[in-house]
């Protein structure tokens, strides 16, 4: 977990149980009713927003693309999301386990192919396009 910087209350991500570097991941998620999430989205029904189905998909897939030697000591910054596809919602006490496979690498750009399941379901499908850059996001920013 170390290769990425999200920490709580953002990190979405129990553990990692499978790693092929360069090739696909496996992690995943124990929703829980205490999710902060949940207080507002909606009271009374508890649904996970389909964006952090997508950031929880993109924090798995950087763990991948970091795994690259290409990109030792790097950050990946979600540069586009395509043709994302929501099948199924999901609720407290539900585990999201996700898959990411690695689709392409270029010098400093990645993709990667993405689906959450719970109970072996497909909760959510997308490819992932990654930036890569340093840590202090410095070569990212915008010159005037």
């Amino acid at each position: 977990m170390d290769l990425i910087p999200n920490r709580y209350p953002i990190c979405y991500i129990d553990r990692v149980e499978e790693l092929e570097a360069d090739k696909r991941i496996k992690a995943v998620k124990n929703v829980t009713i205490n999710e902060s999430f949940f207080q507002g989205h909606f009271p009374g029904n508890p649904v996970m927003p389909g964006v952090l189905i997508i950031e929880t998909l993109a924090q798995v897939a950087s763990i991948l693309i970091l795994k690259s030697p290409a990109f030792y000591k790097k950050t990946a910054y979600l540069g586009a999301i395509h043709q994302a596809k929501f099948r199924r919602i999901v609720r407290p006490g539900d585990v999201l386990e996700m898959e990411v496979k690695m689709l392409k690498v270029r010098a400093k750009t990645g993709s990667v192919a993405a689906v959450a399941k719970v109970n072996g379901d497909v909760v959510c499908e997308t490819e992932l396009v990654f930036i890569v850059g340093d840590r202090d996001g410095k070569d990212m920013q915008a010159k005037n």
